[in-house]
């Protein structure tokens, strides 16, 4: 069990309360106010938050109450149905409290073509959403695909907020009650158009959302560790499952794409209890399928959005794809662990195995800090050294650098390789912190814009002083507008 602790509502993670009032008084003697440092520190330092979908059928004013809640004309809204069509993710505030709030295109039945893809994101956004919000015409009343849309949020078991909308006044009000019959409970009267009532509503949805989960280092989330096997159709990833499992749990079969739902088995590897997660092949251009490939997408980034790690499969004995490159850009930007295991290691020639060790200096050069595992699946060639690569990967994931020690590498690292001029101006870091892990995510506070090249060049500097093996690192960076009189 670790022993630090959390200060503050924002105040990221501290080994003791002294090193946080240490860490407060440079930010104040540098300018920043207090609640400048917490509101930052809280934006950075916290866990996922809490997800929010809007759904209901065509055209009844998802994209209008999704502005309204942000406060800006951020989705496309147009007095036809069917304009939004893909799942649009936005983060939000209200009273203080942050929630990601997703926009969703029309819900219909028994539908086909591009609208059955529709429906299927629509579909994907409530099984990913802690709380969902219903929107339904008032002057319409409920119809079948609004009882429809129900039938399908109670066998979720979400929270529903159900929102009656197109009420302008209190002449409207009577439709808003008859909407009690749909059985969710309360109708909010709201005019996403006018603003009135949102702000009920909004008061309602968080009692329904959870709270954002703050950042502990060096705990885990509970029972065994999350590991998501994904890569291109045919790599090996069911072959694999089985090997690891000593049995043959999945189906196995040559074609591509025989896998479609993630498949979750219990396996002991390496004297510990692993939870592994056989995904569906992410293929090319996934918005241009239909039918059971869809769905299967859908639900592979879904499994990657709950793994811990994310053991990403490459065909050894072909060449690199740039889908290869995507799906492993797609577990970084989800903040997880990444090992990067080269299967079909068995079919390599020398001369492949020389180009190949081209190919990833080229085209991997930006996951270096990634494990690698050379494996056959179906022989079990080296199968059993995921597990220190996995372990590396989680122990990287979660590692926290002490403030006072990442300030003493920052002022070397400035004094040894300053930003460079430019506009006449010379930008500096003056002061940093870790602001949470898994991943690691620093926020550095600076008397300029640093360039991406600069934050990149420390990103490097980071890994070589305190490791970070197998993890993406998140730098965000606060600019001090100006320097307040003494």
């Amino acid at each position: 069990m670790s022993n630090e602790i959390e200060f503050g509502d924002g105040a990221g993670e501290f080994g003791d309360a002294a090193e946080y009032a240490e860490f407060m008084e440079l930010a104040e003697q540098e300018g920043f106010a207090p609640e400048e440092i917490e509101g930052e520190l809280s934006a950075a330092g916290h866990g996922p938050l809490p997800v929010l979908a809007v759904v209901g059928r065509p055209n009844v004013g998802k994209s209008t109450l999704v502005n309204r809640i942000l406060g800006r004309r951020e989705a496309v809204v147009e007095d036809r149905p069917g304009v939004t069509r893909d799942r649009v993710t936005y983060e939000a505030d209200w009273n203080g409290r942050r929630f990601k709030l997703v926009d969703t295109g029309g819900w219909e039945q028994d539908v086909l073509g591009i609208d059955a893809a529709v429906a299927a994101q629509a579909e994907f956004a409530i099984d990913a959403a802690d709380a969902v919000v219903l929107v339904v015409d008032a002057t319409v009343g409920a119809t079948d695909t609004d009882e429809a849309v129900v039938k399908l949020l109670r066998r979720s078991g979400k929270p529903v907020v159900l929102c009656a909308n197109k009420v302008d006044g209190p002449s409207g009000e009577a439709d808003a009650a008859a909407l009690w019959n749909l059985g969710l409970g309360e109708p909010h009267p709201v005019s996403a158009l006018h603003g009135r009532g949102t702000g009920d509503l909004l008061d309602a949805v968080l009692d329904a959302l959870p709270e954002a989960p703050a950042q502990t280092f060096g705990q885990g989330t509970g029972g065994p560790r999350r590991i998501a096997l994904i890569g291109r159709p045919n790599v090996g990833k069911s072959s694999l499952l089985n090997k690891v499992a000593g049995e043959d749990r999945v189906v196995v079969d040559p074609l591509a794409g025989t896998t479609r739902d993630p498949v979750d088995e219990l396996i002991e590897l390496g004297g510990k209890t692993w939870k592994f997660v056989d995904t569906a092949g992410i293929r090319r251009r996934v918005h241009l399928q239909e039918g059971a490939d869809y769905y299967a997408s859908l639900r592979t980034a879904a499994a990657v959005e709950k793994a811990e790690v994310a053991v990403v499969l490459i065909d050894a004995s072909e060449s690199i794809s740039v889908q290869d490159t995507r799906i492993i850009s797609m577990a970084v930007d989800a903040g997880r662990a990444v090992v990067i295991a080269y299967n079909k290691w068995d079919q390599l020639d020398e001369e492949r195995r020389f180009y190949l060790e081209r190919e990833i200096e080229q085209d991997l050069v930006q996951v270096q800090w990634a494990p690698r595992v050379n494996v056959s699946a179906m022989t079990g060639r080296h199968v059993e050294k995921l597990v220190p690569a996995i372990e590396t990967a989680l122990a990287g994931w979660e590692t926290r650098v002490p403030t006072g020690r990442l300030n003493s590498f920052l002022g070397e690292l400035v004094a040894a390789h300053p930003h460079p001029i430019r506009g006449g101006k010379q930008p500096r870091i003056l002061f940093g912190t870790q602001a949470g892990t898994r991943p690691p995510r620093f926020v550095l506070f600076a008397s300029g814009f640093l360039e991406a090249g600069y934050r990149r060049f420390i990103e490097r500097r980071l890994r070589e002083e305190f490791g970070f093996e197998g993890t993406p690192i998140q730098v965000s960076v606060r600019v001090r507008e100006k320097r307040r009189r003494k």
